[in-house]
């Protein structure tokens, strides 16, 4: 397993999966220690997590480097999401006794209540797109609910899942609660069957999802889905057109566009089309694409080369349908996965940039006639992560998030972003289940009701 630095193509380092023997030691140790942690006191356990927010606030920036080198992320936006990880050890330390104390229910018992514990080791198989920030948003609140995790993280950032189980042993976490696993995709499918895991949770893409979920499914085994999403951010006619667009490019270009959760389709009532795509291909112009390690650098590279060819497909195979690229849309010469940022028009149903995710810094503007078909145009997908509207009147775009979006996560007036105090999580092919706020630790624990005649 080769980790490719995608500014230059340069090697870094070079791993070999682990034997089956070596995952079968790690599985049964992870069991064993599990049923000594989930008896410790939340306290205890939130000492632990309280040490590891100090360590990665601490060590942001070196964290930061570590992950420009891997997959390309600018330093500030590393920094950014280093700390991000210590917010959410701190809230679990804070919150989470509080979110598993035993709940009271009536019934025609002399007592009835639910209680909640741990389901065992967890098995993580996350992505390289935020390689500290997906393992801690699922991380955090598992160990704080009593269970053990095993990670089998994105190759080419092994050097991220080690240097996170490096802070957490450090933090003094016992080491077979938290395990990196470098492994292949045989090894991995070996682990979901193994009755050492008890359950899985994924972020990834549809098809990984998907023989994720029929795997664990055979076993009947707990998943949890993060698939992704084609986030549909809705322009109306009373909408502030120079915020509107500010937010719209900030979010789109978030970790150089490879976001699950950026706004990826902008759906422009037609009053403010020509503006609105103005506005748009001049911030998205303004935009500096290069080195990561250079604080001058808005945008990095892509994580690897293959998915910057991946984007590229898509967006040739679209203007080849009829699209129009009015910015970018073209590889750029020399070395590392780097692609400009691109602005298509005239994106319709059946084209690549209207049915698929857009992995990358490319923006689509499509045009509509009113509130009605832009709601429409938005649900018009298989994905349902994240959207959000803009509008002068809060109270109109309010009942559209609430009540006509399909989506999990719906921002009125701002990016859809995730926060450990809200629930994150998608439907349609976007997955299932929850991550963060009480919903999200409660997802890896037997919600368990106890009556007493």
């Amino acid at each position: 397993m080769k980790t490719i630095n995608p500014a230059t193509d340069e090697l870094i380092e070079e791993y070999e999966p682990m034997s089956s023997a070596e995952i079968d030691t790690i599985l049964g140790e992870a069991a064993d220690a599990q049923n000594d942690w989930k008896r410790k006191p939340f306290s205890e356990r939130a000492d632990i997590l309280i040490k590891a927010a100090e360590m990665l606030k601490r060590n942001s920036g070196e964290y930061s480097r570590l992950m420009a080198t891997e997959m390309g992320k600018p330093l500030a936006q590393g920094v950014s999401e280093a700390e991000k990880c210590g917010w959410v050890c701190e809230y679990y330390a804070e919150h989470a006794e509080k979110f598993l104390q035993d709940e009271p229910l009536e019934s025609d018992a002399a007592k009835s209540y639910v209680t909640f514990n741990p389901l065992g080791t967890v098995l993580a198989i996350m992505p390289w797109n935020f390689p500290f920030w997906q393992v801690f948003r699922f991380g955090a609140p598992a160990l704080m609910a009593g269970n053990a995790i095993v990670l089998k993280h994105a190759p080419n950032v092994t050097g991220c899942a080690l240097e996170i189980e490096k802070l957490l042993h450090e933090a003094g976490l016992p080491k077979p609660l938290f395990r990196t696993v470098i492994a292949d995709i045989d090894q991995t499918q070996k682990m979901i069957e193994h009755q050492g895991i008890n359950a899985v949770t994924l972020t990834g893409s549809v098809r990984a999802g998907r023989a994720v979920a029929a795997q664990a499914g055979g076993e009947i085994k707990k998943t949890v889905l993060e698939l992704g999403g084609s986030d549909p951010y809705l322009i109306l006619e009373d909408a502030d057109v120079k915020k509107s667009a500010e937010i719209c490019v900030e979010s789109r270009l978030i970790n150089s566009g490879q976001s699950c959760i950026a706004a990826k389709r902008f759906i422009v009532v037609q009053n403010h089309y020509d503006e609105f795509l103005d506005r748009v291909v001049q911030l998205m112009s303004d935009r500096i694409y290069g080195d990561p390690f250079d604080e001058k650098t808005d945008i990095g590279p892509m994580a690897r080369s293959d998915l910057r060819d991946k984007l590229h497909k898509q967006v040739k195979d679209s203007v080849e349908q009829g699209a129009r690229a009015v910015l970018g849309g073209s590889v750029p010469e020399g070395k590392g996965a780097f692609y400009p940022p691109t602005v298509l028009t005239d994106v319709d149903k059946g084209m690549a940039a209207y049915e698929e995710e857009l992995f990358g810094p490319v923006a689509t503007v499509m045009n509509v006639r009113d509130e009605e078909e832009a709601i429409r145009v938005a649900n018009d997908s298989d994905f349902g992560l994240g959207a959000a509207v803009f509008s002068e009147d809060r109270e109109r775009a309010e009942r559209i998030a609430s009540d006509k979006l399909q989506a999990g996560c719906c921002f009125v007036n701002d990016f859809v972003r995730s926060d450990p105090r809200l629930p994150f999580g998608g439907v349609k092919r976007s997955g299932y289940g929850r991550e963060l706020s009480k919903f999200g630790i409660r997802e890896f624990v037997n919600i368990k009701t106890v009556y007493v005649a």
